[in-house]
């Protein structure tokens, strides 16, 4: 979530962040392939964010 928020700045619920982790742990594999994620959600009290200031 909070990787998604500092590169899009797109808030996103948990599970929705969660196919964008697995494409990223598995960089290498997927190189060169066309990836779609779709991103959902925004059901998120921003008060309560783990990186809230």
């Amino acid at each position: 979530m909070r990787h998604i928020w500092e590169r899009m700045k797109i808030i996103v619920e948990p599970s929705a962040a969660v196919p964008l982790g697995a494409v990223m742990s598995r960089g290498k594999e997927l190189k060169g392939k066309r990836i779609g994620i779709i991103l959902s959600g925004g059901n998120v009290d921003l008060e309560n964010l783990p990186w809230s200031y």
